[in-house]
């Protein structure tokens, strides 16, 4: 290998490392910042076991128009002893010696790597920038701030709509002589790994967004390519064991894949027209 390729190499190496340098004092800094709210995280999480959900104030809503239109239908199956039903509290459990603390560690190490996104991505942007023109490096803070609120909106919706819905149907299974008894690690491990997969899933767009911009991908490309997109949807979300949770993550994986190609289609890049010679 040339010195000349030695070089840039080398220089690609420096600048990355100066990136990463970066970005892992951020992450300590968030971290630090966010340990000392990890008992409102764990709240926040451990929330779907207490019963008190939106999918319980929809079971009421349905439950109450089954009783107004069809209160034969609402006796038979005994639906009001559903909605009056206390809800029960569960507890998560432990059973290695320090294995709270770990988790607490955890939380506040997404937490702060949350809190300092805008940080990461802009470090990304500047160890890309050089391989971009001057016009498109003022796109810096439209990149930070879409990627930061993508990621942002991917955590919150799988938080907020679908982690009550996985939890609820796993507390469906109890009955006489099956008792739920969740651990701590195993629930909270489960919780910010599909946290860190619907943050990386609703960034898809962007991405679509950038590389229709920059002429690397077009409408075409990705629309004649919707069975791969779904194959590979599934293939990913297959490496999770149970049913739910496979389709938990398929669909919105699919779903942002179908918005990646109509946000290559709004904002890409428009081919010149050819010229005729006469």
């Amino acid at each position: 290998m040339s010195d000349e390729k030695v070089l840039p190499f080398m220089e690609h190496l420096i600048e990355l490392r100066k990136r990463l340098i970066v970005c892992t004092v951020a992450l300590v800094i968030g971290m630090g910042v966010c340990w000392n709210f990890s008992d409102n995280l764990l709240d926040l999480v451990e929330r779907p076991l207490t019963g008190e959900t939106y999918l319980t104030n929809v079971k009421k809503i349905i439950y109450g128009e089954v009783r107004t239109r069809f209160p034969a239908v609402y006796q038979h199956y005994k639906l009001a002893d559903e909605v009056n039903a206390t809800p029960e509290k569960r507890k998560l459990n432990y059973s290695a010696p320090l294995e709270p603390f770990f988790v607490q560690c955890k939380l506040s190490m997404l937490a702060g790597f949350v809190l300092v996104l805008p940080v990461i991505f802009h470090q990304i942007w500047l160890f890309v920038a050089p391989g971009l023109t001057r016009k498109e490096r003022k796109l810096v803070v439209p990149f930070v701030t879409a990627t930061s609120f993508s990621f942002l909106l991917g955590g919150g919706f799988f938080l907020i709509v679908i982690w009550p819905v996985i939890i609820n149907f796993s507390l469906s299974y109890e009955a006489a002589g099956l008792q739920s008894w969740f651990n701590l690690s195993a629930y909270i491990n489960f919780c910010l790994r599909l946290i860190l997969v619907f943050g990386l899933i609703f960034e898809l767009p962007i991405l679509s967004f950038l590389l229709a911009r920059f002429g690397i991908v077009n409408y075409q490309m990705l629309a004649t390519r919707r069975k791969y997109a779904l194959l590979a949807s599934s293939i990913i979300a297959a490496f999770h064991a149970d049913l739910i949770t496979m389709f938990v993550i398929m669909i919105p994986l699919y779903l942002m894949y179908e918005v990646s190609v109509w946000v290559a289609l709004l904002f890409g890049k428009k081919r010149q027209p050819a010229v005729v010679q006469e």
